[in-house]
């Protein structure tokens, strides 16, 4: 496993996530992101927007970074989409914002907070953005599975939903963000029938800890991940993910070593991503020089 590709991280130049980083001994800034890298040889980051995009005067596209200097190299950014603020006056403007954003090649991917909104997957409301991902060749990522606190509704973020979306866009590649855990059997099922739909495996623990340990700890729980991960036998349907700064980067990679095999170490923690994200090798290829400039 020479290098690696952490498809589903956050990063907040607002500084919201600054807390999350604190109980990892850590700050959310992009030194520290860059450091964290360097120390486990993440060739680059895909960020889930979660800040209000200032260009325009909308609450979309949601993204990862304000700043005045260039779009960092070690990042790549998923567009968040706040299905609250669109409605039937705004749908137009807020198609073109993200179509701006989707020439950028930054842009790799859009995210849907389902569980987090009230709104199932197949709601109508995203149609227009699933023909988005179509049109630009960028998967959808969700939310799936628990939220991080109890405002989350737990029925919008249920992975089953998705077999629905996946039959009728056939031509749109999309990710069941961690895992669909605690559903993790109905989300593989739902990898495992459609060919257009992926997993990653962000989210699964969180906090500072010492891999050996918790992999002791936890193992009757990270057994679930290898018994259903046998059952779907398509190491090349998932990816590697943390949440960041969720999780000890270094620790956390350990981790999900424990529940895949081996030989599936390469696939899963970078070339999967290259399949899954299109823009990703092109992208990679012009920003990885710049990686440790």
């Amino acid at each position: 496993m020479d290098k690696i590709i952490d498809c589903h991280m956050h990063f907040s130049a607002k500084g919201i996530f600054n807390k999350t980083a604190e109980n990892i001994g850590l700050k959310c800034t992009l030194e520290e992101v860059q450091n964290e890298f360097k120390k486990n040889n993440i060739v680059l980051g895909i960020g889930m927007g979660v800040d209000i995009c200032e260009e325009n005067n909308l609450s979309n596209p949601q993204i990862i970074y304000h700043g005045k200097e260039k779009f960092p190299p070690f990042l790549a950014q998923c567009l968040g989409i706040n299905a609250l603020a669109i409605n039937k006056e705004n749908l137009k403007d807020t198609l073109d914002s993200f179509k701006q954003k989707l020439e950028e090649n930054s842009t790799v991917g859009l995210k849907i907070y389902t569980g987090y909104q009230p709104y199932l997957a197949t709601d109508k409301k995203y149609r227009d953005f699933y023909k988005l991902a179509q049109k630009y060749y960028v998967p959808v990522v969700f939310h799936m599975g628990d939220t991080a606190n109890s405002m989350g509704k737990l029925k919008y973020s249920q992975p089953l939903i998705i077999d629905e979306v996946a039959v009728d866009f056939p031509k749109v590649k999309f990710v069941i963000a961690h895992c669909g855990t605690p559903w993790v059997a109905d989300a593989v099922e739902v990898v495992a029938k459609n060919k257009n739909v992926y997993m990653d495996l962000s989210g699964l623990m969180e906090g500072k800890f010492k891999a050996k340990k918790q992999i002791k700890e936890f193992k009757p729980y990270l057994n679930i991940f290898r018994t259903w991960f046998n059952y779907l036998h398509d190491y090349q349907k998932l990816m590697y993910g943390s949440d960041w700064p969720l999780v000890d980067m270094k620790e956390y990679i350990k981790v999900i070593q424990s529940i895949i095999p081996k030989k599936a170490y390469d696939d899963v923690f970078y070339h999967n991503a290259l399949k899954v994200f299109d823009r990703l090798p092109e992208y990679l290829k012009k920003q990885e020089k710049k990686i440790y400039d």
